[in-house]
């Protein structure tokens, strides 16, 4: 006498990968974020705008290769230029200063700025 294994709905797979993206992307929606951001803008004469401003890590862990993006926005909100600069580390609950240059956007009604890009570890502390 044999037993045969009941077979799954194949329709099951694909159920369960959707509901397991759905709870990773609402968990990571939901993390608070741990930067605080303060800028301000220098719409001189040159080409370009130059961003200047400080950032905060209120975590409590040092951050490290963090990058930071300025974005000019039109009066839609869409992004029309967008600049990139290293910030390098930053220790957990100090602050250091940023300077991102974004090439023509003159016309800009606002600018965001946001980090991009960030680890959280040990920084060398030579």
């Amino acid at each position: 006498m044999t037993w045969s294994r009941p077979r799954l709905p194949r329709w099951l797979p694909a159920v369960a990968l959707v509901a397991a993206t759905l709870f990773a992307t609402t968990a990571i929606a939901q993390t608070p974020a741990p930067f605080r951001i303060a800028h301000s803008v220098d719409k001189s004469a040159q080409a370009q705008v130059t961003v200047t401003g400080r950032i905060f890590n209120e975590a409590r862990a040092d951050a490290i290769d963090v990058y930071v993006t300025a974005e000019a926005l039109d009066a839609g909100g869409k992004v029309i230029a967008s600049g990139v600069s290293y910030v390098g580390a930053i220790l957990a609950g100090a602050s250091t200063t940023f300077v991102v240059k974004v090439p023509s956007a003159r016309t800009a009604a606002s600018f965001r700025v946001l980090v991009t890009s960030h680890r959280f570890g040990f920084a060398n502390q030579s």
